[in-house]
């Protein structure tokens, strides 16, 4: 499923990072200090 602009924007920092996929290798990693990172696999 491809990434939404809302689900990008309402990422909230948890504890860990985590990431949300897109469906071509694009993510987006969330850190817990609140940074987002654009990375690709």
């Amino acid at each position: 499923m491809p990434l939404k602009d809302t689900n990008c924007r309402n990422a909230k920092p948890r504890d860990k990072p985590y990431r949300l996929y897109d469906e071509q290798g694009l993510y987006l990693e969330v850190q817990p200090n609140g940074g987002r990172y654009w990375r690709l696999k």
